[in-house]
């Protein structure tokens, strides 16, 4: 059997990322340059002249024109942190390079830090990758099809009514040879006309072709300009259908991800960010070793989030 080329990529060792960004000048130096990679631009009035001024921690810029003082970290993900930039660069770190996703308990265990911190860390970086995640929408030849995340609690509702149950649009994107390109993991209210239509018009570009097993919900797509060709499965076991091969693919893996790294997290209140991750990665995954400098780029342009924001149910990355 011939080797994988993309599943045995080399990506980056852990003795080049220490090289690299092992010191705190180092980390601070990488993230000005994800954040103003053109050099420094004010918040403010957009200003590009300034003058550093030395902080408790990070050094500030203050813009010359309007006089406004920013840090390093003020706008991003790391605002008001404690902790110094080496740690949050080596949770990016492993995060990125972890194929099947890595626990808080794990990253507590690798960072040092206290598991509500890892905790935090982890969401923090998720909202980072998902916010990443929405600017692409899907192209050309795009399977879908209708899946559930979570199982039944104990004394709970069985079956799709669970209260942990979250129904979730996976779609993939083929290449014109009929390898998977990209995918997206979309949490919906239901699979109903409007909640299709509503993910179709965010999620696909108009004129795609879009293949299901038949599910009427979703003709909808019709809706986003695109083209729907259903195939009804009936009686048929899905490794029965080859057409379906991709995205019967990705959602084992999904499945093998998330029940490898995760004993269990609320499905309800935090399936967006797991499912973001994980497309995150997946679609990025043929240069794993510039896949940390991307996160880098996507946590120095991704708003704070602060911890009672994470933990609401309404949370939007």
């Amino acid at each position: 059997m011939a080797m994988n080329r993309i599943q045995f990529q080399p990506g980056l060792s852990m003795p080049v990322f220490l090289e690299r960004y092992g010191t705190e000048s180092q980390c601070e130096a990488a993230l000005e340059h994800a954040r103003w990679p053109s050099g420094f631009r004010c918040p403010r009035c957009d200003g590009a002249a300034y003058s550093r001024v030395r902080g408790r921690t990070h050094s500030l810029f203050q813009c010359q024109a309007c006089r406004h003082q920013t840090s390093l970290i003020a706008g991003t993900v790391m605002q008001s942190t404690k902790l110094p930039l080496t740690v949050w660069f080596l949770a990016i770190y492993l995060i990125s390079q972890a194929k099947t996703g890595l626990s808080a308990l794990a990253l507590m265990r690798q960072l040092g830090v206290s598991y509500p911190t890892a905790w935090l860390i982890h969401h923090k970086l998720m909202c980072a990758m998902a916010q990443r995640e929405a600017r692409y929408v899907l192209e050309g030849q795009v399977h879908v099809d209708d899946a559930y995340l979570g199982g039944e609690r104990s004394g709970g509702t069985a079956g799709r009514g669970s209260e942990n149950k979250v129904s979730f649009v996976a779609a993939v994107s083929l290449t014109d040879e009929g390898h998977p390109l990209r995918i997206k993991l979309t949490p919906v209210s239901g699979f109903t006309l409007k909640a299709i239509k509503q993910w179709a018009q965010s999620s696909l570009a108009p004129g795609c072709t879009v293949f299901s097993d038949g599910l009427s919900c979703f003709t909808a797509v019709k809706e986003a300009e695109c083209t729907h060709r259903p195939t009804v499965i009936g009686a048929r076991k899905p490794k029965d259908l080859p057409e379906f091969k991709w995205i019967n693919t990705v959602l084992g893996n999904l499945k093998t991800s998330l029940s490898g790294s995760y004993h269990a997290f609320a499905f309800r209140k935090y399936a967006g960010p797991y499912l973001a991750a994980f497309a995150y990665r997946f679609n990025r995954r043929f240069d794993l070793s510039t896949l940390h400098t991307r996160l880098i780029v996507a946590t120095a342009n991704c708003g704070p989030h602060t911890q009672r924001s994470i933990r609401s149910a309404e949370v939007r990355c």
